[in-house]
């Protein structure tokens, strides 16, 4: 199984590096990547656990872009986790997503809604490399009583258009692509099915894109044969993988839930490789 698409404690998932890889070896993992947000802070802990558990590790960031105030999640493979030029502008994105996580918490304060905005806050103020995002807001209601569960919360006040909704600040997909391959990587843009703006891919794949998600959770097989083909068409490589969060808002079961087959793996790898 080759899982590039997971995600730990340094930005919004449940488990610990060591939580994650014990977690894809027992499923039966052979290739994983953990792709946290806007941090690369997981991957030398996830690197040393693969390398303890027999399985081949991929250094891996999942970044998020912004074009018409919409997300676009650009995923960045066999990136160099040392690279200076993408650690400045990886610490300017969580410092976006901090600012963004106070203004959610000032708009539902407005709207009666009260939650310990330190306590939501400190980790991430005291992990500088440490990524946050609405899904802590999220789990904060839950804990605090307001809705049952996380997926509420985004379906009844955190998603766009509901009232406690502010939009990102973000670097343009173009920019992204640059300096994922500046820091030696490949660009995957992710979960395209969520995202629906398949008109974007062609452009994207000017400015450098190397590839598109294709196995995902979130895509059935009709949309992973979609994407298969869009791919071919512009002449993009593939990656996938479960998305894999150990929360129930995300909906994968395992790491490995979902994985890339292994000659889309070896051509994402050679891609890497290539010269410039």
């Amino acid at each position: 199984m080759i899982d590039l698409h997971t995600h730990t404690t340094a930005s919004d998932g449940r488990c610990t590096p060591a939580e994650l890889v014990a977690r894809a070896a027992a499923a039966g993992v052979t290739v994983l990547s953990v792709t946290d947000h806007d941090t690369v802070e997981a991957c030398d802990a996830v690197g040393n656990a693969c390398a303890l558990a027999g399985i081949t590790f991929v250094p891996g960031i999942e970044i998020t872009a912004v074009r018409d105030e919409v997300d676009v999640h650009v995923l960045g493979y066999f990136v160099d986790v040392r690279s200076s030029s993408l650690g400045v502008f990886l610490a300017e994105q969580r410092q976006r997503r901090l600012d963004r996580v106070g203004r959610i918490l000032v708009q539902l304060e407005t709207l009666g809604i009260k939650l310990d905005s330190n306590a939501i806050l400190r980790p991430a103020i005291d992990q500088p490399g440490a990524s946050i995002g609405r899904p802590a807001v999220a789990r904060a209601m839950v804990a605090a009583g307001y809705v049952k569960t996380s997926n509420d919360a985004f379906a009844t006040w955190l998603s766009r258009g509901r009232p406690g909704f502010v939009a990102r600040e973000g670097a343009a997909p173009d920019n992204v692509i640059e300096h994922i391959h500046a820091a030696g990587g490949v660009a995957s843009m992710a979960h395209p099915g969520l995202l629906r703006r398949d008109m974007w891919i062609a452009g994207f794949a000017s400015s450098g894109l190397d590839a598109i998600e294709a196995y995902h959770t979130n895509h059935d097989e009709q949309l992973t044969g979609h994407y298969r083909s869009v791919a071919h068409r512009l002449g993009l490589c593939i990656s996938g993988g479960s998305d894999y969060h150990a929360d129930e808002s995300h909906g994968s079961a395992h790491p490995g839930s979902v994985s890339l087959p292994v000659e889309a793996f070896d051509q994402l790898r050679a891609r890497a490789t290539r010269p410039s």
